[in-house]
């Protein structure tokens, strides 16, 4: 079943997409030499495409596209044009930093707030609508896990921010590796938040990743 629209109550929650520039040499680099520098780029635009799609199609809340490392890319402002989100650019200095911050600025305007990035093709709107929803009944904070041991997205309410010392939470993380969910379990641990996880997801960082990925029968936008 379709999520129920619910841009009505667009002032309490915002959905944030994490994205690199399409930059080759810089980005899905740990799918290379199976594929080219310029492969790895336009595989990387699919799956932002791919993303937005299902981010805006979910017709959820409103999206903000938070781009790396800023707005200035001609393939940003593209994607501003044709999904109708908003720019912003990451700032900090790491992924973690980069994620607190932007929901610090989130939750300025709002009571919620979620963060995904581009490399999940199997999340999608009932996906995102769970996630919306676990906030929305009292949880702190939502993870996504994913089976390489990250999380595909992260979610918080702006009284957990507020209350807490939410910054440890993505402190002291070697971003990218295996350890990033246990080590996030072990931040809110420390500081006394209780979470919510959804069901585990896979994503695009490895050569075996694109086997499952063909395997899958998802078709990605053309980029």
């Amino acid at each position: 079943m379709a999520p129920v629209p619910r841009l009505a109550d667009s002032h309490t929650t915002r959905l944030l997409v994490f994205a690199k520039a399409p930059v080759p040499g810089r980005v899905k680099t740990r799918l290379m030499p199976g594929l080219t520098a310029q492969a790895c780029t336009r595989l990387h635009r699919r799956l932002i495409l791919h993303t937005l799609i299902t981010a805006t199609t979910a017709n959820l809340y409103p999206v903000e596209l938070w781009c790396a490392p800023d707005c200035t890319h001609p393939f940003f402002s593209a994607c501003a044009k044709r999904f109708g989100v908003g720019l912003n650019s990451q700032r900090g200095t790491d992924l973690g930093e980069r994620m607190y911050l932007a929901l610090v600025a989130a939750l300025k305007y709002t009571d919620h707030a979620i963060i995904i990035g581009c490399d999940c093709p199997a999340l999608d709107g009932r996906y995102l609508a769970r996630a919306f929803d676990t906030l929305a009944s009292g949880a702190p904070v939502v993870l996504g896990p994913a089976e390489d041991g990250g999380y595909v997205l992260i979610g918080m309410c702006s009284t957990t921010l507020a209350g807490t010392q939410a910054r440890a939470i993505f402190e002291h993380i070697a971003w990218g590796t295996q350890n990033v969910l246990a080590l996030t379990r072990a931040r809110l641990r420390e500081q006394g938040l209780c979470w919510h996880e959804l069901a585990t997801l896979w994503d695009v960082d490895r050569p075996a990743d694109l086997i499952r990925l063909h395997q899958s029968h998802l078709i990605l936008p053309c980029a």
